[in-house]
């Protein structure tokens, strides 16, 4: 059976590859609707997908063919598309962050309950990564052992001259834990096969843009499910010099080895992405990753035909969005953020 998809929310660009992957899948674009915050997304995504349909939104939420509904809408926004979809029988991919406050969580989570739909948020920092998979791997194969300590990295290039103006509103998009740090938190749990953690300290701070007071360029988070520890460090200072957004790593402990991902670039090393770095009682050896085939899309699908979950373990998408909220609200000292 042939998924039938639409693409509501063109907001972030995640939105291509969510649309990108599914295509390559196997699935079918039905429409997408091209309501945007950013006239910059929507340009770029007519450029890669010309042929795609141009429909409203409500035709897209009405049509008994569509099965499933990929969002990158402002973060604020995602959750309120994601209830109305699944209300209309409709799975959900939403891009990270899934939602930006704890009452949002909830009512995701109630929904999805009531109405049985697949509610996944692709963690592209995951999901898109080939050297994430072979990781994988390796970790169920036990090369390392049994992983106790995650260490992730999430630098990227601010492009202020790009931004949406929602991009600088923490009220919008959540708060720079909120919002990237969603993606290590994601792996903390995957890779040490955790269901849920505890948040055990967090910090944000603005260091250059004094003129935009309520927005975050740095953020740390230490994190313990009780069997492993995470620490997570992310921030907008990638300099103009790198050639690549951001010098993504991932450091994976195990009590008999250990796992570097170098996920977009060796700095000043071997050429390309996806460099994965093996050290186990044999000894030492990089591999190049790049190769990989990505899993996520192709599963998601199938979930949605199957009715499965093995794309994401069904509770993993609130589960990283409930703790990437309470890490903020722990860093920004608040009280829980209702919405």
């Amino acid at each position: 059976m042939t998924i039938r998809f639409a693409a509501i929310g063109l907001d972030h660009r995640h939105i291509y590859h969510m649309v990108g992957e599914c295509l390559a899948a196997g699935a079918v674009c039905a429409g997408y609707c091209p309501e945007t915050s950013d006239p910059r997304v929507l340009e770029g995504f007519r450029e890669r997908f010309p042929d795609l349909p141009v429909r409203s939104r409500e035709a897209l939420f009405d049509d008994p063919d569509v099965q499933v509904i990929l969002c990158a809408a402002i973060p604020v926004d995602r959750p309120a598309i994601a209830i109305r979809a699944m209300q209309a029988g409709k799975d959900v991919m939403l891009d990270k962050p899934g939602a930006i406050a704890l009452a949002q969580v909830d009512a995701l989570e109630r929904v999805a309950a009531e109405t049985g739909r697949i509610l996944s948020v692709c963690f592209s920092e995951r999901f898109v990564v080939r050297a994430c998979e072979v990781a994988a791997k390796l970790v169920a194969d036990g090369a390392i052992g049994r992983v106790i300590q995650t260490t992730g990295l999430g630098p990227h290039r601010l492009n202020r001259a790009i931004r949406p103006e929602w991009f600088f509103r923490p009220e919008a998009f959540g708060g720079i834990l909120t919002d990237i740090a969603s993606h290590q938190i994601d792996q903390f749990l995957f890779f040490t096969r955790a269901t849920s953690a505890q948040i055990i300290a967090a910090q944000t701070a603005n260091r250059t843009l004094p003129e935009v007071p309520a927005f975050q360029d740095y953020g740390d988070v230490l994190l313990d499910s009780g069997a492993a520890r995470g620490f997570i460090r992310v921030d907008w200072f990638t300099a103009d010099g790198l050639p690549t957004w951001g010098d993504g790593r991932l450091f994976l402990t195990g009590t008999a080895g250990s796992i570097e991902l170098r996920k977009y670039i060796d700095v000043a090393g071997r050429p390309g992405t996806d460099h994965l770095f093996l050290t186990d009682h044999k000894g030492t050896r990089h591999i190049d990753a790049s190769a990989e085939p990505l899993t996520y899309f192709t599963r998601f699908l199938a979930d949605v035909r199957d009715r499965s979950a093995t794309a994401m373990p069904p509770g993993h998408a609130l589960m990283v969005t409930r703790l990437a909220i309470q890490a903020q609200q722990i860093a920004d000292g608040n009280a829980p953020r209702r919405a």
